[in-house]
């Protein structure tokens, strides 16, 4: 309740003091009555009776001590507490019960102290202590004279110090009371339904937060000025002059009759680089957005932000040779491991579209936990073309784990020609990505059902796809895998004894069918056009080397992840998209073990899945719990902490890798 506007029955209250209704749920309700009412307590209560905060002890209070030294902002009452201090009323001057205070040193009673206000003519709140309030960067060119308080047996707290005038003493905004055991709560401030009570804390932190975690606020400029239109000393206007630095501004307040004068910053700042700024570039770098697009944010806000030479310095200076030094440090983590064991390894190609890629990058994954643990990026320029790109990647990736100590036992990779035959010459066990092959084989047949003859084939697209999965998961060698998946052509025919001895029958039961316009027949367009894709050699060579054990889906996955930090349609330096690639990889490598989500009666959630070729078809896929990004918190401190106090460091890995020039250094320019 508001100071003031309530009734308070006892004698002598000072009712500017913030008032506490006598709730149901108060303990010693009928006491608190006896005092309110001194003993004549009305058989009818008004509607709203209230008590004081200076009608208690100091030992009344929970954080008395705290209040009084400025670390809390509310009084808390303890349990059983009751009123017992009466004042002197102005009316029958009745004797008060509270203790009076005496300052330390003073041998005399404090009714022969006479105090008074030396040197200036100002109430006692207007000129501030020395202190600096927690995100308030002033510096005050003021002095104390010695001002004279006349000592009250409830002291105020120390103010703090603000940019905006304070207001009188006696109006004690900041004073509330809270009551244990009630879910009440009074308080004198005007505080809207959005009010966090969270974000005022009661006690003072040991230890600083730092500077990337506080919290951060869009404000105005006008609501900027108006904090410093009005002299705190003399109350007149002053003259007010901002200089701006990308998203800081400094404020530089002067009064002209007083000769007060301040400085305000809007940040902190490292050294002379605001903090924001820093921080802001950072953000955007390591969530993988590009600055033009924040750009175009900012602008269409008004929003100032910093130019992009800068954000580029900041980025070449202090985030990228951060980002290479978490990636080491994690990557190290991972080779220590799969150095004691045979690693499953899956590598894949990534790039920009068409036959002119610029760049390409090469993966290398842990099939067995599903963690990229090594990317090669190639330029063009370094191997003579675009075709060569990936066998490139594949050489530098193998000679770097080899380097590490890591025995790859097999390799999962795509059908490229030139990494089968380099494969091959060393000796490494190579299997086909099931899912390349499927997506290669389900394209010619999809051409062939739209034919006239062959339609009937359509009904037999998802079986064949079924089948070319359940071929590698099932067989172990590659005879077997090749009498399995050409017992497709028996299968469809409604033939299901086969000649070959690796396969002599389908798995499945015998059973009667009642739909026979469903079976192909021999020597029919459709059969004839499905036989030729199942049995060319190519396919039965390849089928032989499909992966029996893990597959490379999740690689797929990273891909995907990719995009997100280096969209193919933006042009990034090379270093920028090395980077980039690192960034992908932390961001799968942290949320690639997470936990299907439950409903709130642990039950697991699933959602439905739509495919954009199959209309029909619905597919129901598990819903994962939410992404992290500890990754984004952990390079923030790096660089905010570390990095920018002595970067030469972490420029040591930075300048190892190998930059080739760009592509169009090697043009020469017509004048």
């Amino acid at each position: 309740m508001a100071a003031g506007k309530d009734k308070c029955y006892v004698v002598g209250c000072n009712k500017q003091h913030v008032s506490v209704h006598v709730l149901p749920a108060v303990q010693n309700r009928a006491a608190w009555l006896h005092f309110i009412f001194d003993g004549n307590v009305p058989a009818t209560l008004p509607k709203k009776v209230v008590v004081c905060a200076n009608h208690f002890t100091e030992d009344s209070f929970e954080n008395y001590r705290q209040y009084t030294a400025g670390f809390a902002r509310r009084l808390r009452l303890r349990e059983n507490s009751v009123p017992t201090v009466r004042r002197k009323s102005a009316e029958d001057g009745a004797a008060t019960a509270s203790p009076t205070t005496r300052e330390v040193g003073c041998q005399t009673e404090p009714a022969q102290i006479q105090k008074r206000t030396v040197g200036t003519q100002l109430s006692q709140r207007t000129l501030p202590p020395t202190f600096r309030s927690k995100g308030v960067q002033v510096t005050f060119s003021t002095k104390h004279t010695g001002v004279g308080v006349t000592s009250l047996a409830f002291a105020a707290p120390p103010p703090t110090v603000t940019s905006t005038p304070v207001k009188e003493p006696g109006v004690m905004e900041d004073m509330d009371i809270e009551l244990e055991g009630s879910t009440s709560r009074v308080s004198s401030q005007g505080l809207d339904a959005t009010h966090d009570p969270a974000d005022s804390a009661d006690i003072l932190d040991a230890t600083p937060t730092p500077v990337h975690q506080e919290k951060k606020y869009i404000v105005y400029e006008i609501s900027i000025k108006e904090l410093f239109q009005e002299c705190p000393v003399c109350k007149r206007p002053c003259t007010i002059q901002t200089r701006r630095l990308g998203t800081f501004v400094a404020v530089l307040q002067k009064c002209i009759h007083c000769e007060f004068s301040r400085t305000w910053n809007s940040q902190p700042l490292l050294n002379s680089t605001p903090a924001g700024n820093l921080h802001l570039s950072a953000a955007v770098y390591l969530s993988g957005v590009s600055y033009i697009t924040v750009q175009k944010v900012f602008r269409a806000m008004h929003l100032q932000t910093l130019l992009y030479d800068a954000f580029r310095r900041h980025a070449r200076t202090y985030v990228e040779p951060a980002i290479v030094h978490k990636w080491k440090t994690s990557q190290d983590g991972m080779l220590q491991r799969l150095s004691m064991e045979n690693a499953i390894v899956g590598g894949m190609r990534a790039d920009s579209p068409g036959h002119s890629a610029k760049f390409c990058s090469y993966t290398m994954m842990d099939l067995k936990t599903n963690t990229v643990i090594d990317i090669q990026l190639v330029q063009s320029s370094e191997v003579g073309g675009t075709s060569n790109m990936e066998k490139e990647g594949l050489k530098r990736g193998l000679v770097f784990l080899k380097e590490r100590g890591v025995n790859v036992d097999c390799i999962v990779t795509d059908r490229h020609p030139q990494v089968q035959k380099f494969l091959r010459e060393n000796g490494i066990n190579q299997y086909y990505n099931v899912w390349r092959m499927e997506k290669g084989i389900s394209k010619k047949l999809g051409k062939i059902c739209k034919k006239k003859d062959c339609q009937s084939l359509k009904k037999w697209l998802p079986a064949i796809k079924n089948h070319i999965y359940w071929t590698a998961a099932t067989s172990t060698t590659g005879p077997e895998r090749v009498a399995k998946w050409t017992s497709i052509l028996n299968h469809v025919r409604d033939v299901h004894i086969h000649q070959d001895p690796f396969f002599p029958a389908c798995l499945h039961s015998a059973r009667q069918t009642k739909d026979h316009n469903k079976w192909l027949t021999a020597g029919t367009p459709a059969f004839y056009q499905l036989e030729k894709v199942l049995s060319t050699k190519k396919v039965l060579k390849d089928v032989a080397k499909l992966a029996p054990h893990h597959q490379a889906s999740a690689l797929e996955g990273f891909h995907r992840v990719i995009l997100r930090f280096a969209p193919k349609n933006v042009v990034y330096p090379f270093l920028g998209v090395l980077c980039r690639l690192y960034l992908a990889a932390l961001h799968f490598n942290e949320n690639t073990t997470r936990d299907q989500a439950s409903t709130s009666s642990e039950d697991p959630r699933h959602r439905g899945c739509f495919s954009k070729s199959h209309k029909v078809e619905c597919r129901v896929k598990p819903i994962k719990t939410q992404e992290t990004f500890r990754y984004v918190e952990d390079l923030t401190c790096l660089i905010m902490g570390e990095v920018f106090r002595d970067p030469e460091p972490y420029w040591v890995q930075l300048l190892q890798i190998d930059v080739p020039p760009d592509l169009s250094s090697g043009h020469e320019y017509l004048e």
